[in-house]
């Protein structure tokens, strides 16, 4: 009787309960990992730039990494002091839209067989009736202690950005001293092909949100809607979210629009249309025509990977989804015992891999390639 070989079988049942605790592991230490993660992903972005810089300019690489470090703080700041003075704002207007709530709030309470005092404000309605003291107490503590973890977040990250961009230099030696030849190589196809592909994800996807935010602050202002400028933001952040990012941003600019504008329902459809034809050219048209088929992930497995990076990571998973689905799919490409798993999670566009004969003739070149980006 011939005997039946189990061994790959096995490896996948093994690998299978790997991912499984890597993903526990995820979930349990993400005070941890996250800020590595976004850190690493953040030097892939930037080194290019800084190694462009640094050969044809010939400015240090330490004083590149300062001047880096100065413009994403310089612009978190600027960003962080527009949506104070926005919300400080919304926050003066409010009396302006205290009739427009209690009229909605009058019409709940009529639905659902609410109590309704007409001599009491809108919060006072809510305060008394709906007991939303302890929701609000709560919600009130959430902010503050998300605003120290986002600072506390935040501050990690800049350090571990910094001297991860200061250590690079000297990854590729390290490499070539740490892996024999065969695996150097295909260590070093991996980094430029991670590099290269996390690259040109983020840098569409910036101007393309960009371009979001700034249309729909446009298109807002033109209306007179309040606070453009807050819905330019909301749109531009949301877009990093494929999909679900959009219908949300639309979805909440029309709401407030129908807040503001209602009974003129001509002004409210104009927001809407505006809102879905931005994000349909966009993100639908122009987006795939830049990016083409260079990512090759399956649209079902990026709707699946939000919701798994989603759920261990929260917002910010949900933005990290794609790159690192995208990360996930090049190394298994890479390994011929895992390449199974990268077409499962292809978009089924045929794509070499490096376990080709063309791919291994090039392998030297792409290591030198890798080399020069990592060590030079």
């Amino acid at each position: 009787m011939e005997e039946k070989d189990y061994s790959k079988a096995i490896f996948y049942i093994l690998f299978f309960l790997a991912i499984i605790a890597l993903g526990t592991l995820c979930k349990l230490l993400s005070s941890v990992i996250l800020p590595v993660v976004v850190a690493v992903l953040m030097t892939f972005s930037f080194m290019p730039v800084i190694l462009k810089l640094n050969r044809k300019l010939k400015i240090p690489w330490i004083l590149l990494v300062i001047i880096i470090d100065i413009i994403l703080l310089f612009t978190i700041f600027a960003l962080s002091s527009l949506l104070v003075s926005s919300l400080s704002t919304i926050i003066a207007e409010y009396p302006k839209y205290e009739s427009r709530f209690m009229s909605i709030y009058k019409l709940t309470a009529a639905t659902f067989n609410l109590q309704f005092d007409d001599g009491k404000s809108f919060i006072d309605n809510l305060w008394s009736v709906l007991q939303v003291r302890e929701y609000v107490q709560k919600l009130a503590v959430f902010l503050s202690s998300g605003l120290f973890t986002f600072a506390k977040y935040f501050l990690v990250i800049i350090l571990l950005f910094t001297f991860l961009l200061i250590e690079i230099k000297s990854t590729g030696k390290k490499i070539n001293s740490a892996f024999h030849s065969k695996t150097r190589s295909k260590v070093f196809r991996i980094i430029q092909q991670v590099i290269s592909e996390t690259v040109r994800y983020l840098s569409i996807k910036f101007f393309i949100s960009l371009a979001t935010g700034i249309l729909v602050f446009i298109g807002t202002s033109i209306v007179g809607m309040d606070f453009p400028i807050v819905w330019g933001f909301l749109a531009f952040i949301m877009n990093f979210i494929p999909t679900f990012g959009s219908i949300i941003s639309t979805l909440l600019t029309t709401l407030f629009a129908t807040l503001q504008f209602y009974p003129a329902w001509g002004k409210i459809i104009y927001i809407f249309i505006l809102l879905l034809s931005i994000n349909m050219i966009l993100g639908n048209i122009l987006e795939p025509r830049i990016e083409g088929n260079h990512l090759g992930l399956s649209p079902f497995v990026i709707l699946v990977s939000l919701s798994l990076w989603g759920w261990l990571w929260g917002f910010v998973g949900m933005i990290l989804a794609v790159p690192m689905t995208v990360i996930i799919k090049i190394v298994c490409e890479n390994f011929s015992i895992l390449n199974p798993i990268a077409v499962l999670l292809g978009n089924g566009i045929a794509r070499k891999t490096p376990q080709s004969k063309t791919t291994e003739a090039k392998a030297p070149l792409q290591e030198e390639s890798a080399e020069e980006k990592l060590s030079k």
